[in-house]
């Protein structure tokens, strides 16, 4: 089998206490309970983790953040919960994203400014210097590792979500030959079904309609409407949206860097800037002692911990 072969697990949630999602994508102002995870909904995040600052890793930052005292972290503006979110006030952006972050931060010594922006130009924001990192679910690549340098943090996992009463029988890649399928445009999920869609179209079989929206929300009011077969995108959230939404159905689980590879979430800063290092060290102190599963568990994210953090580790192939 090609390295892109499907090899998937079908998903039971267990949900005790499920709110609706508002299709808009705005949260529910009660917290939301997913199998015996409740989540922090509110802009407050009174249960947020923190951790002390540990002088001799913070005193190998470059001199220049230490100055301006902030680290300047952006991500995604769009809502996925649980990775990254607005709050209850439509305002705060909120999730596992920016505790991780939080987390580095607080042991760097460092006041850290969230700020968001659509996803190819959080890239370009590392690119110009405008920000110091960017935390949002960004899986490590060959490709990527050519311009930015990264600190793992979690396992990749992306999951395929059909609506409930879809009658699709999915099997393998195969099945979803001539389907629409929605995926992130620029991101490792899309790399997957486009490789996936060239097997089937060598093997004669009819093409996937690949299919964009500008948010996740967008998705999956396409879901609900059937104006999609499936969205293929982050476990995490799948698994939030289907719990909370009660609308959709996860189908298959796959590595975000195919079979031959378990993919890796990871804190991106531009190449060689001198950070990485930094936040590597950051990331194995808060895994060392304790902090880093506390973020694991307010967030549900157990089966993508990982046990280290590494820098710029074999990531996703490049594009063929």
């Amino acid at each position: 089998m090609n390295r892109y072969s499907m090899k998937f697990s079908v998903l039971a949630t267990t949900v005790a206490t499920a709110v609706a999602v508002l299709a808009s994508g705005c949260a529910d102002p009660d917290p939301a309970t997913v199998g015996e995870t409740t989540f922090d909904l509110s802009p407050e995040q009174s249960t947020r983790v923190h951790a002390d600052k540990v002088d001799s890793i913070a005193a190998t930052v470059p001199q220049a953040i230490r100055d301006r005292g902030t680290l300047v972290v952006t991500g995604s503006s769009g809502t996925a919960p649980p990775l990254r979110f607005y709050a209850t006030d439509d305002r705060t952006i909120v999730g596992s994203e920016v505790d991780f972050a939080s987390l580095v931060a607080d042991i760097l010594g460092l006041k850290l400014e969230i700020t968001a922006a659509d996803w190819s130009q959080n890239f370009v924001r590392i690119d110009s210097g405008e920000v110091d990192a960017f935390v949002s679910n960004v899986t490590v690549t060959e490709e990527r590792k050519d311009k930015y340098d990264f600190a793992t943090y979690r396992k990749d996992t992306v999951a395929l979500e059909l609506p409930n009463d879809s009658d699709l029988d999915f099997k393998d890649r195969t099945s979803l030959a001539g389907k629409r399928i929605g995926v992130g445009t620029g991101t490792n999920q899309e790399q997957l079904l486009v490789e996936w869609n060239q097997q089937n179209a060598a093997e004669g079989l009819a093409p996937i309609d690949i299919a964009y929206f500008q948010q996740t929300s967008d998705y999956y009011l396409a879901l609900a409407s059937h104006r999609l077969d499936g969205y293929l995108g982050p476990n995490p959230s799948a698994i939030y949206h289907s719990a909370t939404a009660k609308q959709t159905k996860i189908v298959g689980t796959f590595s975000g860097a195919g079979t031959a590879l378990q993919g890796e979430i990871a804190v991106t800063t531009k190449k060689d800037n001198g950070l990485i290092g930094p936040i590597q060290q950051a990331l194995n102190y808060a895994i060392e002692h304790g902090t880093y599963q506390q973020v694991i568990d307010r967030w549900g994210l157990q089966s993508e911990q990982v046990t280290e953090s590494r820098i710029n580790p074999q990531g996703l192939p490049r594009k063929e």
